[in-house]
């Protein structure tokens, strides 16, 4: 029997004592309320699987979080007020799904790269302008959305992450495609809306499992012979 508990939009604005007293907890879900700190004692929450603490007003994250490495499912801090991810969240190396998006982020800390067992990371509308080399530590990543930030370029290391099969890169700040995607094995969507696209490289061809490129809002005008490549293979192009 999973040990739940939900106080999901209670109005609160500080954690009742009891929770931290509450060790047998699997699922603690404590979004869509006024929360704008958490006490260093939700370190003792050693048993949580998934923790949901999106919707408050956050600004930041004891290092404590850290200690709960029993989170295994999902953790999620989207829509608060963080500038910052402390580097203890790396020490969750069991997580599979993290969504820190809808925040003031500037960075994501190089600790991510720890987190190898992530299926799929969440990071939309932030702050950032790139990723932490460390990215291609995660080998198992699926899923990377990065929605509504200003990245300029994504680090060589991308390459690496050969399970994933979806990139999220609309309304960013790219003047080209990212060529560390090229060979990626199985990605077939790509979505790089509204960017700062002026051309579309020959290599996207040959990407091996690619179905879907979402190009709109660009500047770019692929040649009609690279777009009869794409078709040939049943990609689908939306310009």
């Amino acid at each position: 029997m999973t040990h739940t508990l939900n106080l999901w939009r209670r109005r609160l604005g500080d954690v009742p004592a009891s929770v931290w007293e509450r060790t047998e907890l699997e699922v603690l879900i404590l979004a869509d309320n006024d929360l704008t700190r958490l006490p260093p004692e939700i370190g003792g929450l050693r048993r949580l699987t998934t923790l949901d603490l999106g919707h408050n007003r956050l600004t930041s994250l004891p290092g404590e979080l850290g200690r709960l490495t029993g989170l295994s499912g999902f953790l999620y801090l989207h829509d608060n007020d963080l500038t910052e991810i402390p580097d203890t969240l790396g020490d969750l190396t069991r997580l599979r799904y993290l969504n820190v998006g809808e925040n003031r982020l500037t960075v994501l800390p190089a600790a991510l790269g720890r987190m190898t067992r992530l299926i799929e990371l969440r990071a939309q509308h932030n702050r950032l302008t790139t990723l932490p080399d460390s990215i291609g530590s995660l080998g198992d990543l699926r899923e990377l959305w990065l929605r509504g930030n200003t990245i300029t370029a994504l680090p060589s290391s991308t390459a690496s992450l050969h399970a994933l099969r979806h990139l999220d890169l609309r309304e960013n700040a790219l003047a080209e495609l990212p060529e560390a995607i090229a060979g990626l094995p199985l990605l077939r969507h790509v979505d790089v809306r509204s960017n700062r696209l002026t051309r579309l490289p020959d290599w996207i061809a040959d990407m091996p499992a690619l179905e879907k490129l979402d190009l709109r809002w660009n500047a770019c005008a692929p040649s009609p012979a690279l777009l009869a490549q794409l078709e040939r293979r049943g990609c689908v192009v939306l310009l």
